[in-house]
């Protein structure tokens, strides 16, 4: 016999399992519980403070979102306009000592006149070649040289993009671009080449929320505490050591076991399999593939320099620098460092030499956060990286080598990119139904292991969307379709909704709203219940 009994289980706190909590509490039906081996909410999407006073998130994360209700209950956790700054994106790639405007294929104009031409000639035999293609692209290179030609690829795709995937662009499927990459207008291109112009902004984050204080991992704390207490277990009473499938019993590190009647899981899948013990499985999920993440923070003594300004993130294809992208975390919010009569002491310069005086004093403070990928086809000297990095800093003059270093910080998350590898859909197709067939719901950043919908707002919405087709049998969008959901504003739930339930167990919104969740059966019926109500038979025997 279990110690606890649930309908549904959630495990892992990050904005997936946050999601899924955040619909269950919402419509009041099944029984529920969270866990997480964490001592605080925000998974992959928390926010560490250095002994200094420095923020920095788990890489770069801002808020943007395709779905109403996921600002809904965002906007419900940090109501208040003073919570939130709202940036417009700068952004720029670095190259051969240049700034390029973000997206480089859309700015050639800014390059020098040998690669222009390069990129030109490039883009028009991609053009021509593309109206006369019956196939679809085999491979990201395929798609990368069909879309942008070789010079583009040469000079920043493809070292980029190893930058980041730390795989070769040949060895990743290109299913998974949908709004992420941005197609050159080669018309566009050439008139910006002739009058020396930039292109404009462009993407879904071109405008983006970061919260005021704590980080993004505020966000996610504040989203938990709009939760039952009893209702989440985090830290050591939340760690899942083994996952029964055929009893659905979870055992705690503790020694406590749950009874559950569906699992939202949104741990790594390989991790749960492992968990499961099923060989079957596990084997399945070795044709997974990922890269590790190190995230490197550094603080500095002084005002922020001219040359780096309002910029907000900035790419680096190139081989003078370990890391891939740097975020001027100082500039999302004034409270992601220490406030400048605040007194730290020099650890060293940039160039590594002592200071010449080693007394505390005041600032003002910047800070940089840069990340670096790792994988069995990227290694990296982790010893050395921090100062690699600072050296890297240097030599992109992004710092001095006389900047006074008052911070750092150094973490590595094991899985930090779920890979888009050419066998992924394969491994997909066959794991997650079979999970499923289970009642386990795999879902979120590496839970369903889809990174076309990792952002925060869809994993949110991957546990909500897991949470109404357990109770309701509505279909889940954002995991089977997400360039539908990626191509519109997705306004069918809104937090405001509550719930009348028919006999079948269908649920749709009772506020008036047209609005109703896509069911594979009819969502009508002659039972009404009062608002947030369930008709959900417990596995258990009685009615939640």
């Amino acid at each position: 016999m279990a110690d606890i009994k649930v309908d549904v289980l959630v495990i892992g706190a990050g904005p997936t399992g946050l999601g899924a909590a955040k619909r269950l509490h919402h419509i009041n039906g099944p029984s529920w519980l969270i866990l997480d081996s964490n001592d605080k909410a925000g998974g992959l999407a928390s926010t560490d403070v250095t002994p200094e006073g420095f923020l920095y998130d788990v890489g770069g994360h801002v808020i943007f979102s395709h779905y109403k209700y996921f600002d809904d209950c965002i906007d419900e956790a940090l109501p208040k306009q003073d919570d939130w700054y709202t940036h417009q994106r700068i952004s720029y790639v670095r190259y051969k000592g240049l700034w390029v405007p973000y997206p480089f294929q859309n700015n050639i104009s800014m390059l020098p006149k040998d690669d222009q031409v390069a990129c030109v000639e490039g883009m028009i035999d991609a053009a021509m070649e593309c109206r006369v293609a019956t196939t679809k692209p085999k491979d990201f290179d395929e798609w990368i040289l069909r879309m942008c030609g070789k010079g583009v690829a040469d000079i920043f795709m493809r070292p980029y993009n190893y930058k980041v995937w730390a795989v070769p662009t040949t060895k990743m499927q290109c299913q998974w671009l949908g709004e992420r990459v941005a197609a050159p207008d080669v018309k566009l291109v050439t008139r910006n080449v002739i009058l020396n112009k930039t292109a404009g902004n462009w993407g879904p984050n071109a405008t983006f929320r970061f919260p005021a204080r704590d980080g993004t991992g505020g966000i996610w704390i504040a989203v938990s505490d709009t939760l039952p207490a009893e209702k989440k277990r985090y830290g050591k009473k939340g760690e899942v050591v083994k996952v029964d499938a055929e009893k659905k019993l979870v055992t705690l590190k503790n020694g406590t076991t749950i009874g559950y009647g569906k699992l939202v899981n949104t741990m790594a899948v390989d991790h749960l399999v492992e968990k499961m013990g099923n060989q079957e499985l596990i084997k399945l999920s070795k044709g997974l593939y990922y890269s590790s993440t190190h995230v490197i923070g550094v603080g500095i003594r002084g005002e922020r320099p001219e040359r780096i300004g309002d910029k907000c993130w900035l790419y680096f294809p190139e081989d003078d620098c370990p890391f891939y992208r740097a975020t001027i975390f100082s500039n999302y919010s004034p409270y992601n460092q220490p406030q400048a009569d605040v007194k730290l002491p020099t650890m060293y310069l940039a160039n590594g030499s002592k200071p010449r005086s080693t007394q505390a004093k005041e600032g003002p403070y910047w800070s940089i956060m840069l990340e670096v990928s790792q994988s069995t086809m990227k290694p990296v000297d982790e010893e050395n990286l921090l100062k690699d990095c600072i050296q890297g800093l240097i030599n992109t003059e992004m710092i001095k080598p006389e900047d006074e270093i008052v911070s750092t910080y150094h973490r590595k998350f094991d899985h930090g990119y779920p890979t888009p590898a050419l066998e992924r859909e394969g491994v997909l197709k066959e794991l997650l139904p079979k999970l499923q067939d289970m009642d386990i719901y795999s879902r979120g950043r590496f839970g369903s292991w889809r990174y076309e919908v990792g952002n925060q707002d869809h994993s949110f919405m991957l546990g909500v969307e897991a949470v109404d087709h357990i109770v309701t049998g509505a279909v889940e969008l954002t995991l089977n379709y997400p360039d539908f959901v990626n191509s519109r504003q997705n306004t069918e739930r809104r937090l405001a909704q509550s719930f009348v339930f028919a006999g079948t167990g269908s649920a749709a919104p009772a506020n008036g709203t047209t609005a109703e969740l896509p069911t594979r059966g009819s969502a009508s019926g002659g039972n009404s219940r009062k608002p947030s109500q369930l008709p959900y038979t417990s596995p258990w025997g009685v009615d939640s």
